[in-house]
């Protein structure tokens, strides 16, 4: 028995890294709490325009459970792919907090009245109660849908699962309408999460694809240059 745990931890040991989620969990009910009162609004004309839609409760609260398994998944399956999408995730997170200490921010889209009664609606109610309308930039919803979207599109092992993929990317983009449509997020935190998205794109994964094109190209070369020698 104890070898088979020694074997476990020591085939896993990758998953150090996930003590992040603690600190990142201790930081951000922190300042949850703190922020209340006193914080920069957050608002663009956009937001005026964009309706509120109970039912997009539905994939935002898969979005838990679309980053979790994600994380399980290259955890067990690929953990080349499990390192580069923990890093793309937490830097994020990471500046999220800071913003979010140094800047306090926050907004006052939420809707003080339903028009409507239903399932969706006390959901909706359900969430309010438990998350303040307080640190909202970047969207951490909209960065890591983007991040689990990316690393599934460059994962090798799911290169051939197409429907995998697809799933993926509808989930991704409901995920993102539903923090505009519940009226949790201002389309400048979407913009921001996107922006920083694109950033530790090319840290993470674009410079590699850059690199792994020009490896192509020179063994192409390569092989050209034997058959005229030839």
């Amino acid at each position: 028995m104890r070898d088979k745990v020694k074997e476990l931890l020591y085939r896993y040991r990758h998953g150090w890294i996930l003590l992040y989620l603690v600190i990142y969990q201790i930081w951000f009910v922190y300042v949850e709490r703190t922020v209340t009162r006193r914080f920069h609004i957050v608002h663009m004309a956009a937001d005026d325009y964009i309706p509120f839609i109970e039912i997009f409760i539905i994939p935002y609260l898969l979005w838990f459970g679309y980053v979790a398994l994600a994380i399980a998944w290259f955890f067990f399956k690929d953990v080349q792919d499990f390192y580069k999408i923990c890093t793309f995730l937490f830097v994020g997170m990471t500046v999220f907090l800071v913003i979010s200490t140094v800047y306090p921010n926050g907004h006052y889209l939420r809707p003080r009245v339903f028009e409507r009664d239903n399932i969706f609606i006390s959901m909706v109610k359900g969430l309010y109660m438990i998350d303040t309308p307080t640190n909202l930039f970047p969207s951490i919803h909209v960065y890591n849908s983007l991040g689990v979207h990316l690393a599934v599109m460059h994962s090798e092992k799911l290169k051939e699962k197409k429907w995998i993929r697809r799933i993926s990317f509808v989930l991704m983009c409901t995920i993102i309408a539903s923090t505009m449509f519940l009226k949790q997020h201002s389309v400048f935190d979407v913009v921001t999460g996107c922006v920083m998205a694109l950033v530790m794109y090319t840290l993470v994964y674009a410079r590699e694809w850059q690199f792994g094109r020009r490896d192509v190209y020179e063994g192409q070369y390569r092989e050209k240059r034997r058959y005229r020698e030839i």
